[in-house]
């Protein structure tokens, strides 16, 4: 069905149109000048050492994983509110997941008190994935990390230029990944960034990203170098030229486009406030944050009441989601037999209502209606 309300909306005009197309008169569309323009830009609007773009946040995990030098044999702590690439990145590299559960329905993170409980002589590192753009409890897991000398990979692909006490999110830990699918702060319909404070990391990164050669296309055709080597079994993990220029347009709108979104869920929390039923997630968080999604739990509540509220919801013409199931769940991952149940509580009774910049005053005040009908109508 068509929705009145969507859950989100692309911030696309003229000017991701016509990047792309002058890229393309260009007559250099793979990674070149672009790629190289966006990764000078999270360098200077992150405040980060260096970053290097691939074709998609997963890879940019894949990565991140790869340059923390973690194998076979060794386990990472990890959520299972997340997307599945948060743990797939896991089991590429061939390390063992474990599952660490969320502090609770009002801070939807991962919590640093199981994860010092879930640590083995073969823990090498932590991702921690900042939920909706929300930073999670940095202080407590870095310094656990620090006492057990482990690794920190930072998932903030929801929170581009989220802070957590003056700092960016991705630039706390190891290194960290970001997203530009479609329905992200920044949307070029894939591709993403790997960020690093550690020059090797980014380095070898950035070898990795493009088969271990030494010089890249765009480096032959300028003159700069005329023979390469293959030093490492890479990937083809690069971004394009095309998507590179989107995403800097994307960019230059985001300061102000997460401007707006403050409004949008300030606006959320006063009308929510009022709604029995209901916890909002980190409605006390004071940081300046991305705002990616509008997530709700419902209270006292089952995943069958969840659902059929999302269809009354729905009925209304709202759309919503879910984010996300817990991964824990699926198929794939029902053999590690995790059990966390501040996480299946979450994933049963989540509904994330929609979420951008062009929300109006009237539609959000329609949506808290519609949802205070919903569950207490």
């Amino acid at each position: 069905m068509a929705y009145d309300i969507p859950l989100f909306n692309l911030n696309f005009d003229e000017r991701e149109a016509e990047a792309a197309a002058a890229t393309i008169r260009s007559g250099w569309i793979s990674t070149g000048p672009k790629c190289a323009e966006l990764e000078k830009m999270f360098v200077d609007m992150f405040h980060v050492g260096y970053a290097v773009s691939v074709t998609n946040c997963t890879d940019a995990l894949h990565l991140c994983c790869l340059v923390c030098g973690i194998g076979p044999g060794d386990e990472v702590l990890c959520p299972s509110l997340t997307f599945a690439a948060s743990v797939n990145c896991i089991r590429y590299v061939g390390a063992t997941p474990v599952f660490c559960d969320i502090v609770g329905p009002e801070h939807i993170n991962i919590d640093p008190k199981d994860i010092e409980r879930k640590i083995t002589p073969r823990t090498k590192a932590i991702v921690v994935v900042h939920m909706a753009g929300f930073p999670a409890k940095m202080d407590e897991i870095m310094a656990i990390a620090r006492k057990h000398n482990l690794k920190v990979i930072e998932d903030a692909c929801h929170g581009p230029l989220s802070e957590y006490k003056g700092k960016k999110l991705g630039t706390i830990g190891d290194c960290a990944s970001f997203s530009f699918f479609s329905n992200k702060n920044i949307s070029t319909g894939e591709g993403g960034m790997f960020i690093s404070n550690n020059k090797e990391m980014a380095d070898r990164a950035r070898l990795l990203r493009s088969h271990g050669m030494t010089t890249m296309s765009y480096q032959r055709a300028g003159g700069h170098a005329t023979s390469y080597d293959i030093v490492e079994l890479g990937y083809n993990f690069r971004l394009d030229d095309i998507r590179a220029s989107i995403a800097i347009e994307q960019l230059k709108k985001l300061p102000g486009d997460l401007k707006t979104r403050i409004h949008v869920r300030e606006r959320y929390l006063k009308g929510l406030s009022k709604v029995k039923g209901v916890i909002v997630p980190f409605a006390d968080n004071t940081e300046f944050t991305s705002n990616y999604i509008m997530p709700i739990v419902l209270t006292d509540s089952t995943k069958e009441h969840r659902d059929a509220i999302r269809e009354k919801i729905h009925a209304a013409g709202i759309q919503t989601s879910v984010h996300y199931p817990a991964i824990h769940k699926f198929s794939i991952y029902k053999d590690f037999n995790a059990v966390l149940p501040q996480t299946e509580y979450v994933t049963d009774n989540e509904i994330t209502l929609p979420m951008y910049a062009a929300l109006t005053d009237e539609q959000i005040d329609f949506i808290v209606k519609t949802v205070d009908q919903a569950i207490n109508g």
